[in-house]
């Protein structure tokens, strides 16, 4: 999706941090594997990229993705690589 760019962060509708771009790939933002596990208990997803689709994103603001669902929502709508 144009106007995504490495290093922006991902927040849900409601300013929840969900992750940082680390780049797009086939219609899915990837996330920085730094990001991995900050939104699940106990870290069990950390090691790995996150992908959420790009029809998730609201509107683009600065440095910013916001995405069109709350944060917990979309915890439950990443993706594994």
């Amino acid at each position: 999706m144009a106007g995504i760019r490495e290093h922006m962060e991902v927040i849900g509708a409601d300013g929840v941090h969900i992750g940082t771009v680390d780049g797009v790939e086939g219609g899915r933002i990837k996330l920085t594997r730094k990001d991995s596990d900050a939104g699940f208990e106990g870290g069990t997803h950390s090691g790995h990229h996150h992908y959420l689709s790009t029809g998730l994103v609201a509107e683009i603001e600065g440095d910013k993705v916001r995405l069109s669902a709350n944060g917990d929502v979309a915890w439950g709508m990443l993706e594994e690589e």
